[in-house]
This record gives C-alpha cells, structure tokens and sequence, in this order.
C-alpha cells in the first residue's frame, strides 16, 4: 500500500526534551557514558534555515530530489579518568561536527516507507577546547523511513564513517609518553572509523507529548585502527529514551 504524504508541519515549534542516554565513549571502547538530561529544544522548518533531530543546518540548495545544506550536530565528551583504556591520557571532549550534506530522496521503499541517502563531511572541533580543530569525517549513511497506521514513526540507517589522520589520532593515538606496560605506543592511520547501523521510534501520546527511543551498534571489525591498544572491543552501542513536550507552535507551516 502506497504511504500517504505526512501532514504539513508547523513552521516553529518550542518545547523541553527529557532523556536518558547510555552512550559508548568512542567506537571500540568498553566504557559507556550515561547522563539524564532535560534540555529546552526548537524546531524550525524554514526552506532555507532548519533546526530539528539531525541538529541545525542552512538549506544552500534544493533541486528535485537533491538538496545541499551545511549543519552543525554534536557528541556527548567523556573523562579519560573513567575510561580504563585511557587513563593518564587527554579528555575527550565534547565534539561538535560542522560541515556540508548532501541528501537525496530516493523515493519509494516496501511497507510503504522511503528511501533517503545523506553524504555529510563534517570538520570536528572539540567545545571542551575552545573550538579546538580535531580533523575531518566523512560518513554516507542509507535510512529507511516509516509512519504506520498505530501511530508508530520508525527511522533505520546503515552507515560507514571515515575519518582523517587527526581525528583517529584522537580518538585511537598513543603517544610515547602515554604509553604503559599494557598500552603501547601506536600511531593512528586515516580510513574506516566503524560501520553501523540504527533505529529510532517515535509515538505520538497526545498533541503535546511524544515518546522517542534510539538504538544504534557501532563495529570496529575491518577498521583502520582496529589495532589500537584504546579499542577493547568490536562492538558497541548507544542507547537513549525520552518524552518530548512540545508546549508552544507556529500556525504557519513548515517547509519540506
């Protein structure tokens, strides 16, 4: 059965997210970093400025089924001192991704979903460090989207991040003077960061208040630095549940 077109949206909303989140710390880690966070939100679906769930981006172009936009997303920072692997060794801070995207709306998927591809590269800059540069990301990513008729919007991905020298030596390098009997010195190579793939889910529960939940698995398997001394293992995940409470709403509509 053909998927119906999605009601228009409103042009602005503002509201107060809640969430719990168990987040691994980096790819290939053994440590997840949890918080409970409550934090006011806004959503703005302008054609050429956008803020929503993939974070704020300016819209520099729109043709067909392609569309160019340039965003800013982040991750939650950890301290080395929790994180066996890493202890004696920098923070990792709170990293914020900047950078254009290229989307394409495929079309039409089984079940009565779509299909979208998304192609970002992203610098990254740590917040923890004035804004400090920490290399580059390229990450193509496939989604499959669906709305059903209980009330149930689901979002499936499957993706590959790369990163450049700087940002794996980062995330995976030890230098000399870090290294330990058990954590030898090691060079970080630019290349495959992980592979993954994820789901999100939301349900709306009245007109104010919707519920969200997000799984994502990340691999390390075939990484460039699958063989740093700073992964102890393949695979990991990230969790988070939370309510929405969107209080106030444009009458306007939105752009798509």
């Amino acid at each position: 059965m053909a998927q119906s077109a999605p009601p228009a949206q409103p042009l602005w909303e503002l509201g107060v997210a809640a969430a719990a989140v168990s987040q691994q710390a980096y790819p290939g880690s053994d440590h997840q970093v949890r918080r409970a966070l409550a934090l006011p939100f806004v959503i703005y679906r302008g054609s050429i400025f956008r803020a929503d769930q993939d974070g704020v981006q300016v819209r520099a172009l729109k043709s067909g089924p392609f569309e160019l936009d340039v965003g800013v997303h982040g991750t939650l920072g950890s301290n080395s001192s929790d994180i066996e692997a890493r202890r004696g060794m920098p923070d990792l801070g709170t990293l914020v991704e900047a950078g254009p995207r290229i989307k394409w709306k495929i079309g039409a998927a089984p079940g009565g979903g779509r299909w979208e591809a998304e192609l970002p590269l992203r610098g990254v800059f740590d917040l923890s460090d004035g804004l400090k540069g920490k290399g580059m990301t390229f990450e193509p990513e496939l989604r499959y989207a669906r709305r059903s008729e209980s009330g149930w919007a689901y979002n499936t991905k499957v993706g590959l991040r790369y990163g450049n020298r700087k940002i794996n030596e980062t995330l995976y390098g030890v230098t000399a003077a870090q290294a330990t009997a058990i954590r030898p010195a090691y060079t970080a190579r630019a290349g495959l960061v992980d592979t993954y793939v994820g789901l999100t889910a939301s349900r709306k529960m009245s007109d104010d208040w919707r519920f969200v939940t997000s799984l994502r698995v990340d691999t390390v398997s075939g990484a460039a630095n699958a063989s740093s001394p700073l992964v102890r293992q393949k695979t990991g995940s990230t969790l988070w549940v939370g309510v929405v409470y969107t209080g106030w709403r444009s009458s306007q509509t939105g752009t798509e």
